[in-house]
Order: C-alpha cells, then structure tokens, then sequence
C-alpha cells in the first residue's frame, strides 16, 4: 500500500459489516489508525450487539494497523460526542469522519408507520449530523488554537437520495438531506481547514443483498462490481490530505466506476415580467416540460 492515510486519524460509523467494515479496513491498510463504531444491530435496525465494531478492530490490528472499537450510538448527543473524544484521547487527533451508519426499514409510503420514518431518519441523518457537529467543533478549536487541520468529512447518501425509490420514503428522504447537509457543512466549516463531500455507492451489504437478490448476487467467476472493497478506495482517498481542494462534492461509486453527480440546474425557463394566470401557468409549464429533459429512472436502495 502506498501509506495514502500515513499518520491519520479516521473514524468510520457503521464500521461493522458491509461498507463501513470495507472503508475502515481499507483506511488502515493506507495506514490510518481507525475508530471502528457499530451499534451492533440488525438490519432494521432492532438490538444491539458489541461483537461487530470489537471483530473488525481487532481484525485491523492482526493485519499489523491501529485501531479501536466504539459501540456508542451516534444519533445521540452523548454517543457522539464520546466517538469523537474516542479519537482525541485515543491518537491525540481526529483527520477524518466516515459517517455510513444506518438501516432500513421499506414500506410504500401509505403503508409507512411513523416510527419506521421516525427511526430512519434518525440513525441516518440525525447520525450523520451529531459526529459532524461535535468533529467540527473539535477542528473549529483547533483552527483557533493555530493549529488548522486538513480535515476530511466523507458523508453516505444514496442513489435513493439523488433519483428516489419506491418503497424507500424514509430512507431516501434522508439520504437526500444527507446531500443538503454536505453542501452546507462544505460551505461552513471550509474556514477551518475541513472539506466535505458525498458518496452515493453501490455494493453488496445487508441492507441490498436481500431487497435487491438479483443484482447483489456474487459472480462465480471473475470480477465482483457489487463487492463493498470496490468504493472505499474513493473513501480513502477523500479521506486523505491528497483530496485537497475537493468539497461540496456528491459521487456514485458502483464497482470499477466513479462518477460526479452534478446535481440540480435549471433548466428551461420562460419568464413573463408580470403575474401569469393558472391557464397560462399550465401552458407555459407544459411547453417548458416539453423542453426538459425526461426524470431519471427510479430505482431502488444503492
């Protein structure tokens, strides 16, 4: 490995399995020393288990790398703000934040209780805002010390997010509030030495390998586009010094691929200089429409 990570301090959410384990590992192996966080619970989100964060720290130090476990839970305050102490008083620093925990819980929209909105939401944006908020008021302190980081904040949306899915109303509601929250923490906290960006990755994980069989299923032979390892080398190098100048950032990463989402743009436009009627608001919409280029399509969970 080429040491891209070298003396760096990551922190990984949701490190336990799927692409939080693959992004923690990778990091380490680029010679990062790791916080591994997982609550430890299952696919939707129901129980808690330690055992996943401690197998993958301990798995990272027999592999020769640094790291240690958190089994705190970051949709909380005092889970959180203990990740990030973790870090602090573990290594003496904190470079870069991983957040990628979460869970589903799939239901069409009329068939969605509140609390199934409620806890998705929650362990995924709430999730990702609390380790955000505390880190950068940790690098805050540290800009203010003298001390300015090249800090890295690498946030997990979803093509959910960016298109839609159906069946997916909470998880891709908040997937698509993960990608606001990038723009603006980008926006505010590049005052103090941090970049942030977004991904929107593909692979086989728990929460895909089931809704989506088909598409996640391993190969036989040859090489697997749906293996986790395939999107966190883009992770590692987001979360390293040599991303330098790239923030506010959203990209798809889906086996060999890397792709730059260029988000919304305006499109046609027609601009009457006066008050417009509802019939001429609808004819005009429709002939602007005509002009647009079509939505994309639908998918599910990525």
């Amino acid at each position: 490995m080429s040491g891209l990570c070298s003396e760096r301090v990551a922190i990984v959410t949701g490190a336990g399995r799927g692409l939080g384990r693959a992004h923690a590992l990778a990091l380490a192996a680029e010679g990062a020393k790791v916080v591994v966080n997982d609550l430890g619970v299952g696919r939707d989100g129901t129980g808690t288990e330690a055992g996943p964060a401690r197998l993958v720290a301990e798995e990272i130090v027999a592999r020769g790398g640094q790291a240690v476990a958190h089994g705190g839970d970051v949709a909380t305050t005092e889970g959180a703000a203990s990740l990030i102490r973790t870090a602090v008083e573990t290594y003496g620093r904190l470079d870069t934040l991983v957040n990628n925990a979460g869970f589903l819980r799939d239901r069409t929209l009329v068939n969605l209780d509140e609390d199934d909105w409620d806890a998705v939401l929650r362990v995924h944006l709430k999730g990702h805002f609390l380790p955000l908020k505390h880190a950068a008021s940790h690098w805050r302190a540290e800009a203010k010390a003298g001390r300015a980081p090249q800090a890295r904040v690498v946030n997990t949306s979803s093509g959910a997010g960016l298109l839609g899915s159906v069946g997916q109303g909470n998880y891709s509601a908040a997937k698509a509030g993960i990608v606001g929250l990038t723009l603006v923490a980008a926006a505010e906290m590049g005052r103090y030495g941090v970049l942030v960006n977004a991904l929107a990755p593909a692979a086989r994980t728990r929460m895909t390998e089931t809704t989506f069989a088909e598409t996640m299923a391993a190969p036989g032979a040859g090489f697997d586009a749906m293996a986790p390892e395939n999107v966190s080398p883009l992770v590692v190098w987001l979360g390293s010094a040599a991303s330098a100048g790239v923030t506010g950032r959203v990209f798809e990463a889906e086996g060999g691929r890397i792709t730059v989402m260029e988000g919304w743009h305006p499109g046609p436009t027609a601009d009457k200089g006066a008050r417009w009627s509802p019939a001429e608001a609808g004819e005009t919409t429709l002939k602007l429409l005509a002009e647009a280029r079509p939505p994309e399509p639908v998918y599910g969970a990525r």
